[in-house]
């Protein structure tokens, strides 16, 4: 039997080289997602054992954020030039080199610049598996391909904290950073003997050199005044307000260079396909509200239910259980009816469990808490397997690795932007809570009065209640945010009728080309 060819003539991979491969990319792809959360919870300790304070530790993150960040909208004109298994190859083995130097760093400068290239070889990881993965899977298998990705995207958040918590406090931070090391190198010697012969001719645009300075200012502009302006009380700051404008004019000119410029560095072109540009609002509003539903989590728990960081993690872990299961009905369903409805009622169920969140209370269960997460895990697949088919299918064909590139990206921004307002926010309602109770409290009396009743030493009383107003504050300000963010989720889902029906399904055959 025959078996069917690729767009350069190549066969096909099949049975278990086909799986051993899409495994292969898979992994890559969670490695570099995996990092954009695995140091959240050891930054303290990574701070103090480099002999640097917890603020200046954070860093730590935001560095491989920004980086990243810069370098996933290349990954289409990166594919072009150098061709896109090359590109993959050598980003993933030098992430694996770039982490063992972070491993290694003896200062928290070191370890900052070692994170900074380490995000740079992350970024086209996560773009170029999923065009390669479209690129070896057959035209029927497509969605398969794009399930199997999207799992691996949902999945490492939610792991990220835990495996990081738990190896940092068994074996050091470091190795937060060494077990990328076998798994980088192992990706690519294998994906390079693999896919080596999928290579497509290279393009030998120019490079736009403008395009890229002006990209590497507004974003990363914008990305430290995302991590910095809680601390900073955002714009009462110099320094926010400064990194605000040049982030503003940044990505103006950023803009009119890019759609004006014959060989861009990034092709925002994509965006003239309604389907796209529609899937990028539904993205942008649903990775956004699922960020920040997952930042929340972990910080009422530590803050308000007296949960540790590792019990915080194992609580917002069960987030991703049925994602396991549901990503593969959510991929075959997808070739069956309009992806669109399945993205609809998948963000409708996001939104009704974020909105049943809302009615929290201080004395819920384990199980309480952790079982309407669980089932988030079933609404996820079935928003971004189906989104990934509609936005594949609203573009070109020798588009797809531009759109993934900046798809990618949309996404990261949308967590980082969501991760930010929703500390800042839930922060301001906390306070404004607290007021509004501790007056209330200190009108009526009653608190005080009844505990100095039960016999409670004179003065104890005073702030006892003012501790049962504090745990009581941070409550209602949970569950105002998860309301709002819950509104949010709702608006995304009927987002994406402002999409055309995708008119045709994904070939692979001509990704990345």
């Amino acid at each position: 039997m025959e078996h069917p060819v690729g767009h350069n003539g190549q066969p096909h991979l099949q049975g278990g080289m086909l799986m051993l491969a899409a495994i292969v990319l898979a992994m890559a792809n969670f490695i570099a997602v995996l990092n954009m959360t695995i140091a959240n919870v050891t930054v303290p300790n990574m701070a103090g054992g480099l002999g640097a304070g917890t603020s200046q530790g954070t860093w730590i993150i935001t560095a491989y954020a920004v980086a990243e960040a810069i370098t996933v909208p290349l990954t289409g004109w990166l594919s072009a030039r150098f061709g896109a298994v090359r590109v993959f190859v050598l980003s993933v083995i030098f992430f694996g080199v770039f982490s063992l130097f972070c491993g290694l760093s003896t200062s928290l400068t070191m370890l900052i610049v070692m994170r900074v290239f380490q995000g740079m070889t992350g970024g086209p990881l996560m773009a170029l598996s999923q065009v390669l993965l479209l690129r070896i899977f057959p035209k029927e298998k497509a969605m398969a391909a794009m399930g199997l990705w999207a799992m691996t995207t949902m999945l490492a958040p939610i792991i990220g904290p835990v495996l990081g918590g738990w190896l940092t406090d068994q074996h050091g931070w470091a190795t937060v950073f060494y077990i990328n090391v076998p798994m980088a190198l192992a990706i690519g010697w294998i994906a390079w003997m693999m896919l080596k012969r999928y290579e497509l001719p290279l393009e030998k645009n120019p490079v736009d050199r403008v395009g890229i300075l002006l990209l590497v200012v507004w974003v990363g502009a914008l990305q430290i005044m995302l991590d910095e302006g809680k601390d900073l009380d955002w714009f009462a700051s110099d320094k926010i307000c400064i990194l605000a404008v040049v982030a503003a004019i940044g990505f103006a000119a950023f803009l009119i260079w890019e759609l004006t410029e014959q060989h861009p560095i990034v092709d925002l072109r994509v965006f003239r396909h309604r389907g796209f540009s529609a899937c990028m609002l539904v993205l942008t509003l649903g990775f956004g509200a699922f960020f920040a539903v997952n930042v929340l989590t972990p910080l009422w728990l530590q803050y308000n239910m007296g949960y540790t960081p590792t019990w915080a993690g194992l609580v917002v872990a069960w987030g991703g259980a049925l994602s396991i299961f549901f990503a593969p009905v959510a991929a075959n369903a997808s070739e069956r009816v309009d992806p669109r409805w399945l993205v609809f009622l998948g963000v409708l169920v996001l939104a009704g469990i974020t909105l049943w969140r809302s009615g929290a209370t201080t004395d819920m269960t384990y199980w309480q808490i952790s079982i309407p997460l669980l089932f988030m895990g079933l609404g996820f697949p079935f928003f971004f397997v189906p989104l990934l088919g509609v936005v594949m299918g609203a573009v070109e064909e020798k588009e797809m690795a531009s759109a993934s590139g900046l798809m990618n990206f949309i996404r990261t921004l949308a967590g980082a932007i969501g991760t930010s307002l929703v500390a800042t926010v839930w922060q301001d309602k906390t306070t404004y809570a607290h007021a509004e109770l501790a007056g209330i409290v200190a009108t009526s009396g009653d608190g005080a009065q009844a505990l100095a009743t039960a016999g409670l030493p004179r003065g104890l009383e005073s702030a006892l209640v003012d501790g049962l107003v504090s745990v009581q504050s941070l409550m209602l300000a949970t569950n105002e945010l998860m309301i709002v963010i819950g509104l949010v989720f709702f608006v995304a889902s009927f987002s994406i009728w402002l999409s055309p029906k995708p008119a045709r399904t994904v070939d692979p055959n001509s990704v990345g080309h």
